[in-house]
């Protein structure tokens, strides 16, 4: 049979859940103005004692994309991560495509991450075009004269839930994600456009409500528990 203290301290133990859970929610919310932002779930499990268990699962789904017109704007349409590189030298990945030149004229990310290999572009170059298959090219005014500066590689990953979420919307690779693969042919780039974060504001809005039902019966149970319990504890005496 299970004692009220028992019932007291699965009810303290759900509801740290809950607030877990809801940070997860505010989370999203947060970032919901953030490009590439993938939404994260905290999926709870009830057991068989009436315990509640979670786990931390990402959403890989494509975001919209929206058109920025800047030429060193990119999108992945489709699954893919592009690879970059600190200036530690620790490499991680991104869908988040809103890159810019140092001054050394390599194409980087936002937060100063080589863009692949590194791809370097000259000062004065002109009419630049990222091609949907991820060759960076130049070309004169007229069209007659093409170089091709590099190629932005694209990857993915046998299980992507498996990887490891850094800052600025970037993962790592683990174990449970797999070594990266090259996607060799693809068209799944677009120039000129962003990736936005994929959150249902409606959804995560509703979950919040929910949750906060949820917590707030869950309270008031223990609440009445513990009432029946210190009155037992009082007849006692």
């Amino acid at each position: 049979m299970t004692t009220l203290q028992g019932i007291i301290n699965r009810g303290i133990v759900n509801a740290e859940l809950q607030f877990e859970k809801m940070g997860y929610i505010s989370t999203n919310v947060s970032n919901y103005n953030t490009n590439g932002y993938k939404t994260v779930r905290f999926e709870q499990m009830l057991d068989e004692n009436g315990y509640l268990s979670g786990i931390e699962r990402t959403d890989f789904s494509q975001g919209a994309v929206q058109r920025t017109e800047r030429e060193l704007d990119v999108a992945i349409t489709g699954a893919g991560f592009i690879p970059v590189t600190s200036p530690s030298g620790d490499v991680t990945y991104t869908r988040e495509g809103s890159f810019r030149v140092d001054k050394d004229g390599y194409l980087i990310t936002n937060d100063g991450y080589l863009v692949g290999d590194g791809i370097q572009i000259p000062v004065n170059y002109e009419n630049l075009q990222i091609k949907s298959d991820g060759d960076v090219e130049i070309f004169s005014n007229d069209g007659t004269k093409r170089e091709i500066l590099g190629t932005i590689p694209l990857v993915n990953f046998q299980n992507p839930e498996g990887l490891k979420k850094s800052d600025n919307n970037k993962y790592y690779l683990t174990a449970e994600s797999g070594e990266p693969v090259l996607i060799k042919t693809h068209d799944r780039f677009k120039q000129g456009s962003i990736e936005v974060t994929n959150v249902d504001i409606l959804t995560e809005v509703n979950s919040i409500l929910r949750l906060n039902a949820s917590m707030l019966a869950s309270f008031k149970v223990m609440q009445t528990v513990n009432d029946m319990y210190s009155k037992a504890l009082a007849l006692n005496e």
